[in-house]
């Protein structure tokens, strides 16, 4: 089925941060699938996992125990913050389950219709639940009637919440990215996370942070939430989890973690011997190679270089960023950018409709990271300079 317009591009094999099209010509990914292969392709220890698995168990089901799965529900919830996880396959599917826990935790407090706060702007996912929680009318567009049960808000707005919060019975959570990802990458206000933490604190409502795109030491952080220490009640991840494997999970603490119980939620694939093996390599190289911090000092240097670089061109509006989550929002739409960097040997992303998206794999060098300003400035210059 026709559901994307691709580029005149096929890769054939990656290796680190490049990738090499069927006619051999390199590429340098600044994209990384869409912030998933945060290790880059073809990363050797992901590898291993994968085969070593595969040669052995892939599936048995979730009615029995697998101890691999265990064994990623300790080290993830540990590094989270968090107490328990539900495994699921994608990053859709962990919005679901969160979206589900929030109902369930709101029909245990007696409320009726429970409601989930969500922002404009947002993105959530393509199910049913999760685009009638995005903020965006494209990706909702012919699907009517949406799923009820979102009252959505500006996002960055703490003010429009205490408004949701004087008028409304039946909020019983708010869903937020900590920075937009498909709505432009923007980053909140400095108390905007925090003052979340606190007013869901007074009102008994969840904090759920879908963390899906900021998560796995994307924005400089284990996840974004820890650059405010703004934990929350839930957080959900996939992307860079499984660097490319599928895998999701729906992460919870303190009352949100005893919500969903045997038969309230399930999944035939979620959490298998495989994926959760992927999962555990992908931690295990996040920690050795200290990828938090290193993505926080490459993402300074190409904000640095985009910024200089960048200077003074009137058909720029911001350049924004936080860790290797960073975008040029320029003044005009810039879909044909995609299709220019093609010809440069770069993979970007626009988003929004004038927002170059650049997330690349955490492994670069200083010198790819360079390569990066200089190649995306060429982009942009010969479109618009």
């Amino acid at each position: 089925m026709q559901t994307y317009g691709h580029l005149p591009v096929s890769f054939e094999r990656g290796e680190g941060v490049w990738l090499w099209d069927d006619a051999g010509k390199p590429y340098l990914d600044a994209l990384a699938g869409v912030a998933v292969c945060g290790l880059g392709h073809a990363h050797a220890q992901v590898t291993a996992a994968l085969c070593e698995q595969a040669s052995t168990l892939i599936h048995t089901s979730n009615l029995y125990h697998i101890p691999m799965q265990e064994q990623l529900a300790e080290r993830l919830t540990h590094k989270a913050g968090m107490e328990r996880v539900f495994f699921a396959n994608s990053g859709a599917e962990a919005n679901e389950a969160a979206i589900k826990l929030a109902r369930l935790y709101g029909q245990g407090r007696g409320v009726k219709s429970p409601a989930i706060v969500v922002m404009e702007g947002s993105f959530h996912g393509r199910t049913l639940a999760t685009l009638s929680a995005t903020g965006s009318r494209k990706v909702q567009a012919g699907f009517e009637p949406l799923v009820q049960g979102f009252t959505r808000v500006p996002y960055n707005d703490l003010d429009a919440i205490v408004k949701v919060a004087a008028n409304s019975n039946d909020v019983v959570a708010v869903l937020v990215e900590p920075v937009l990802g498909e709505g432009g990458v923007v980053i909140p206000d400095e108390a905007y996370l925090p003052g979340l933490r606190q007013l869901c604190d007074q009102q008994g409502w969840l904090l759920m942070l879908d963390e899906i795109q900021t998560g796995m030491c994307r924005t400089g952080e284990w996840f974004a939430w820890q650059h405010r220490q703004a934990r929350p009640d839930v957080m959900t991840v996939a992307k860079a989890l499984g660097n490319g494997f599928p895998i999701g999970a729906c992460m919870a603490q303190g009352e949100a973690a005893n919500v969903l119980q045997k038969g309230t939620h399930g999944s035939t694939y979620g959490g298998n011997p495989l994926a959760s093996h992927v999962a555990l390599a992908v931690i295990g190289v996040l920690e050795a190679q200290g990828l938090a911090q290193r993505a926080r000092t490459l993402g300074h240097q190409i904000l640095e270089g985009l910024t200089v670089g960048l200077s003074g061109k009137d058909y720029v509006q911001e350049i924004r960023g936080q860790g290797l989550m960073i975008g040029i929002e320029l003044q005009q739409p810039c879909v044909e950018l995609m299709a220019e960097a093609l010809k440069e040997g770069l993979l970007i992303n626009v988003t929004a409709g004038n927002v170059i998206r650049l997330l690349p794999p955490l492994i670069l060098t200083d010198q790819e990271a360079d390569e990066i300003v200089s190649r995306t400035i060429k982009v942009v210059e010969k479109v618009y300079g």
